[in-house]
């Protein structure tokens, strides 16, 4: 094969496909997490911050299984995504109600919420019992924000997470052909979580929230992840939410889902239709996002 292929951000000749092919042959008694593992080796691929992309070369050997370039060794165990969605511990919190002015709450407390500390069982606690789409373990880059009124009270709790891999909208908008896409996927986020506790009454909290988060959150994903994020991206559910807070902070809208899921291979799965917002974090975006 003479071909190229591009396959998470990576081009992959004859050379590589050979290498992938026979990584399973040579080494019989290797489990689907070395074979990745030895990819990263040999190929050096790393991110930013110099950590080896074991995500990324989990995910490609299966991508070209599924298009039926490889096969890989039957899998050892199952897997641990069955564990996602499990029970998330509640944690005690105040639910007194929180009303007046946006003015009475500042100034507000803008924290990143570091893993393993009492801030993460909050949060996860939260969304889980008061987000309409409850909490999941996130994979991939990600940030989450607690958000706290002067008093030292939560308010607000906001998640973002890796960009939705494919979205004809947000595509066009930027120019992204499936190369380019696979190449710079990493430099937009999703907004996946957004959450106003239901007894904090204060209009225009929501678009200030938002505000403050959009001016810092480049520099907080250069520390965390080596690399900033460019851009923002988010899906309202239309019948749910009119999206008046992204818009307000100056979001765009840029398209709507057509109600389907990523899994719908033949036009049978119904979900609901979602407004696509995006909202770029440099002038010159279309350029950093490598257009």
């Amino acid at each position: 094969m003479t071909d190229i292929l591009v396959v998470q951000g990576r081009e992959l000749n004859g050379e590589a496909l050979a290498l992938i092919r026979g990584l399973p042959a040579w080494h019989p008694d290797w489990c689907r997490t070395r074979i990745s593992e030895e990819i990263c080796r040999r190929w050096d691929w790393r991110n930013a911050q110099g950590r080896f992309k074991d995500m990324a070369a989990r995910t490609l050997p299966l991508k070209l299984e599924r298009s039926g370039h490889i096969r890989l060794p039957k899998r050892r165990r199952f897997s641990p995504n069955g564990l996602r969605n499990r029970c998330v511990p509640a944690i005690a919190h105040a639910t007194g109600p929180i009303r007046g002015a946006l003015r009475d709450l500042q100034p507000l407390a803008v924290s990143i919420v570091v893993p393993g500390s009492v801030d993460l069982m909050l949060f996860n606690s939260l969304l889980a019992r008061y987000h309409h789409l409850s909490h999941r373990n996130t994979a991939g880059e990600n940030l989450r924000y607690l958000i706290r009124d002067r008093h030292g009270r939560p308010a607000v709790c906001v998640l973002f997470g890796s960009a939705a891999w494919k979205r004809a909208d947000r595509d066009g908008y930027l120019g992204w052909d499936r190369a380019t896409r696979e190449r710079n996927l990493q430099l937009p986020t999703n907004n996946t979580r957004f959450l106003v506790l239901p007894w904090v009454v204060i209009p225009h909290l929501a678009s200030h929230v938002l505000g403050l988060i959009t001016r810092r959150i480049r520099g907080d994903w250069q520390v965390k992840y080596g690399h900033p994020a460019h851009a923002l991206e988010t899906f309202v559910e239309r019948d749910r939410f009119k999206g008046t807070c992204y818009r307000a902070a100056n979001w765009l809208r840029i398209g709507s889902t057509r109600g389907r899921t990523r899994n719908d291979r033949r036009n049978c799965i119904r979900v609901a239709v979602k407004d696509v917002y995006f909202h770029p974090l440099v002038k010159e975006f279309r350029r950093e996002l490598g257009v």
